[in-house]
């Protein structure tokens, strides 16, 4: 044992301290439950302290516990012991589904010391003999309430709970005050330990969704068993008590529906009276307004910056045309200058050339000779150039006479030369034309790929135009078109017209250009000849008058548009409708859109009939 230091004196004492050790261990039997409950309550205390804490908080519900006498407990029948309320029974009324099975035991103990037939014997009551007392209902509320599975059919259906649903109308006047208490007693029938709150008008969010989330997926342990009409214990058989099952679960099933429905009914009620939800949709709402706002500026800010840069390309684009333009203007009228430059410069040299060989009577003494050198003159002057003609002038100025005329005479030899190689190349292509014409009309032979003149040509291009592709039949209708129409006398088949067609389409352009303009000469000749009297009268001043107004010209596609159009809005019934059609056609007469009238309903009639033979022709 170590000395007491003396005062004013310390003890020291030196020793080497060995490591500390970390050691797990784990608790059984007894010590592991006290372990649990020290964790739970997080305290550090024995096993002895817990349990005499335990038997102290026992000791003092004990204590605590009263019961409440239930006066109607002797009339009770013990027979009809289902509709009895067996809390009241052993005087738990006020406590009810909370007691514990410790209560639920010392009041019947309690129950059993008071109410016992010995007792109430002993004391000079009569007794009931037999299961008729009414002891026998506090023997029965024991049974049922000491059981959990049949405390639990029993609570289910306890007599005492309120099973109403608040209405709309109490909702909206004060929701906290009448929905918080209904979901408090509905809470007890859930599976789940923890129950949210309905909360304040200041909850957020999240707490409101938490809470209604809770109960639209209620889960409640609340079974309809208890109700049952039929005891299976009773049946006399196997059949008989599947039957008994059968209905029981039926009506349990029925029954648990309608509880979930009136729970889904309390739901849907709170959450439509909630005013949190209200403010939660107008905020939803208003969020999703500032957004929609928020999305239409921007787009109408982009809008406007497309616009914007739209504008500016166009603007640069105008600008850049209007530049090319001014360009394209500037060289039109430098290259239209430059042109009337060189027009006067070469006319100015024609008129020289002129004078010059005037001036010199064209170099001969001859009359017959100055004329057919002033044709050579001219000829010159259609078909030199301005260098040409410069240097040719130069030529005439620079000698004498005789130099003059031979440079002149030169110059003429040359052109004529020219023109000459150049017939003759025109003449060698129409000869090749025309053998081409005869080797790709040669496989047909006979008379009829013969004696093609300008009248058959004509008519068939005609004939071509009037039957465009598509026509039914087209090359068989177009060859009786000729056939009926031609002055030749030779008949055409389908082929050798195709063979035409196809001949005319290889043309070149300057012979095209030929064979139209022969077919207007001959047209004119055609109509512009008035045929006279037998005797040569004089025709009347009508008729000049009208021959005076006539065109002869073709009639353009645009004038027949209007032709078209105008004898649509004046039909036949119209007083002078013929005046009022050649008024509505440009440049042309009444005499020409009658005559263009009668023309067009000649070729129509031409080409139903020659569609119409050949229609028969194909039938046969």
């Amino acid at each position: 044992m170590l000395k007491e230091a003396s005062d004013g004196q310390l003890t020291a004492l030196y020793n080497a301290v060995s490591a500390s050790e970390q050691v797990q261990f784990e608790p059984v039997g007894r010590w592991f439950e006290a372990f649990l409950k020290r964790r739970s309550r997080n305290v550090s205390a024995s096993f002895q302290e817990l349990e005499e804490e335990e038997e102290l908080s026992e000791e003092e519900e004990d204590e605590e516990l009263q019961l409440e006498e239930y006066p109607m407990l002797k009339t009770l029948d013990p027979k009809d012991w289902k509709n009895q309320d067996h809390y009241a029974v052993l005087g738990l009324a006020h406590i009810r589904y909370k007691a514990t099975q410790k209560q639920i035991k010392a009041a019947h103990k309690a129950m059993v010391l008071k109410h016992h037939p010995d007792k109430r014997k002993a004391a000079g009551e009569q007794i009931v003999e037999g299961d008729n007392d009414y002891f026998t209902c506090i023997t029965k509320a024991m049974e049922m309430l000491s059981d959990p599975v049949k405390r639990r059919a029993f609570d289910s259906v306890d007599p005492t709970f309120d099973n109403m649903v608040p209405s709309k109308a109490e909702g909206k006047e004060n929701f906290f005050e009448v929905f918080a208490p209904v979901f408090e007693r509905n809470s007890r029938w859930t599976v789940k330990k923890h129950v949210p709150s309905l909360g304040s008008m200041d909850a957020s969010f999240e707490d409101v969704d938490n809470f209604y989330s809770f109960w639209y997926n209620f889960d409640s342990w609340r079974e309809f068993s208890y109700l049952d009409e039929e005891e299976k214990e009773k049946a006399e058989c196997r059949d008989e008590r599947r039957w008994i099952e059968k209905q029981n679960r039926a009506s349990r099933a029925q029954r648990k529906k309608e509880e979930m429905n009136r729970i889904r009914t309390l739901v849907d009620t709170a959450y439509n009276c909630d005013p949190r939800i209200k403010k939660f949709k107008e905020e939803e709402k208003a969020r999703k307004e500032s957004e929609k706002k928020a999305k239409a500026d921007a787009k109408k800010r982009e809008q406007e910056e497309k616009e914007r840069a739209r504008q500016e390309e166009e603007a640069a684009a105008r600008m850049q045309r209007e530049k090319e333009e001014e360009a394209a203007r500037q060289a039109a009228q430098q290259a239209k200058k430059e042109k009337e430059v060189q027009k006067k410069a070469i006319k100015k040299e024609r008129q020289k050339l002129r004078t010059t060989c005037k001036t010199h009577s064209y170099f001969t003494d001859n009359e017959a000779d100055g004329v057919r050198m002033m044709e050579e003159v001219e000829k010159l002057c259609d078909r030199l150039e301005l260098t040409s003609l410069q240097m040719l002038n130069e030529a005439l100025a620079s000698g004498n006479k005789e130099q003059s005329k031979a440079a002149l005479e030169k110059q003429v030899q040359e052109v004529n030369v020219q023109m000459q190689k150049e017939k003759e190349a025109e003449m060698q292509a129409q000869q090749a034309s025309r053998g081409a014409e005869h080797t790709s009309a040669g496989g047909g032979g006979g008379a009829n790929n013969r004696g093609w003149n300008e009248e058959d040509l004509q008519l068939l291009i005609k004939a071509v135009n009037l039957f465009p592709a598509g026509t039914n039949a087209r090359w068989e209708v177009i060859a009786s078109y000729m056939n009926q129409h031609s002055s030749s006398g030779v008949k055409r088949t389908a082929k050798d017209v195709i063979n035409k067609a196809k001949t005319l389409q290889k043309l070149d352009p300057h012979q095209k250009d030929e064979i139209n303009r022969k077919a207007f000469e001959k047209f004119r000749k055609e109509h512009s000849v008035v045929p006279q009297t037998v005797d040569n009268a004089a025709p009347s001043e009508r008729f000049d008058a009208v021959s005076a107004e006539s065109n002869s010209s073709p009639w353009t596609t645009e004038e027949q548009k209007l032709l078209e159009q105008a004898l649509k809005t004046f039909p036949v019934n119209t007083p002078e409708r013929w005046e009022k059609i050649s008024d509505a056609v440009p440049g042309r007469s009444k005499k020409d859109c009658m005559k263009r009238y009668k023309e067009l309903v000649e070729m129509i009639k031409a080409k139903k009939a020659a569609q119409e033979q050949v229609t028969a022709k194909n039938k046969k």
